[in-house]
């Protein structure tokens, strides 16, 4: 009877103000978890019967499936949280592909002693991101694990959605001749997260980029036929990005320094902490390579979105040294970018 009660505020969760064991036993607590947080959160009739999968119909084409863990710390930082991050993760990888975004499952590994209501905070996040990217949440677990023994909480998401037909984007598929874009100014995410951690203020407050790329992602395809691959530069950022369709197209990428956009905050903060922003994670940013001629039609698509008003032309493709990515300094200077050997900022997402 309570499940059916879905869209009315949330009962106060039994007399717990934290996460216990038991709420991972499977028992009455993880009863009361599920019907005081999370199905009033995610309002589904899939989700709401409670069986151990979840049958959904889809429209016609090709599934698209991609699965992420989510470990940031801290929980909270400024423009976002795990919940929002954890959403958002899985339906980019899935935009960047091609895909159009329709279902998310989404499992909780929560902390004995988690103030529920941190929980809370986390799940309406995530409500709020699943709205906004037009995905449902229709199955999902929890676990919890001795205090002392997690970090709060871990999520794992996996989202399904489906590519349309004739659809074929590829990071083995760039072309020398190809123009590399990117849609905003990069290494937002892992700055802002660092900026927490380290103590760092900045006049103008500094926000992760996280957000969803599914319109974007829609804009760029419909503007044009000839985009080759989509990308979206987390870990690593645009270095491993791009170092990865280097490597898998057997081309060059050669990149001009000084039309990569980045915010006064992220040059600062990269310069007085010694980190590269082209390694930096972005989690709302996309990367390009657009057959040439349909270039300027791109850019100016992705500008006319409210994720891409920043977006610029950053490289391009060449035949030249295959599987290597180079940057043409703001001073004349010529850099190879390699793959990223070590972890600049672990756990940002």
């Amino acid at each position: 009877m309570a499940e059916a009660a879905f869209g009315a505020c949330p009962a106060p969760l039994s007399r717990y103000e934290r996460i216990l064991l038991g709420h991972g036993s499977g028992g009455r607590l993880t009863a009361e978890l599920l019907r005081h947080v999370f199905l009033p959160a995610f309002s589904s009739p899939v989700l709401a019967a409670l069986e151990d999968q979840a049958t959904v119909a889809v429209p016609g084409g090709r599934i698209a499936i991609t699965t992420d863990a989510f470990v940031v710390r801290p929980l909270f930082f400024p423009g976002g949280d795990i919940g929002k991050l954890a959403v958002n993760g899985s339906v980019n990888d899935l935009a960047v592909g091609g895909a159009r975004p329709l279902f998310l499952a989404a499992a909780f590994i929560l902390e004995e002693g988690l103030p529920v209501a941190d929980l809370q905070r986390v799940v309406d996040s995530m409500r709020r991101a699943c709205d906004e990217a037009e995905v449902a949440l229709v199955t999902g677990d929890t676990k919890v694990v001795d205090h002392g023994k997690g970090d709060g909480i871990f999520i794992t998401t996996t989202a399904v959605g489906v590519v349309p037909e004739g659809r074929a984007l590829s990071i083995a598929a760039a072309r020398p001749g190809d123009t590399i874009l990117v849609s905003g100014t990069l290494g937002d995410h892992g700055v802002a997260i660092l900026s927490v951690r380290e103590g760092i203020e900045f006049e103008t407050p500094l926000l992760s980029d996280c957000a969803p790329l599914t319109g974007l992602a829609a804009a760029v395809l419909g503007a044009s036929p000839g985009v080759r691959c989509m990308r979206d530069p987390t870990r690593g950022g645009l270095s491993s990005a791009l170092n990865e369709l280097a490597e898998s197209s057997r081309v060059g990428v050669e990149l001009d320094e000084s039309a990569i956009p980045l915010k006064p905050e992220v040059r600062s903060a990269c310069e007085m902490l010694g980190l590269d922003p082209l390694y930096v994670a972005c989690e709302g940013r996309l990367v390009a390579a657009v057959a040439p001629e349909d270039a300027a039609r791109v850019l100016g698509a992705m500008r006319a979105h409210p994720l891409g008003r920043q977006a610029a032309v950053v490289g391009r493709v060449v035949a030249d040294h295959p599987a290597l990515v180079t940057v043409k300094s703001i001073v004349g200077g010529e850099r190879v970018l390699p793959l990223l050997s070590g972890e600049q900022l672990p756990r940002i997402c």
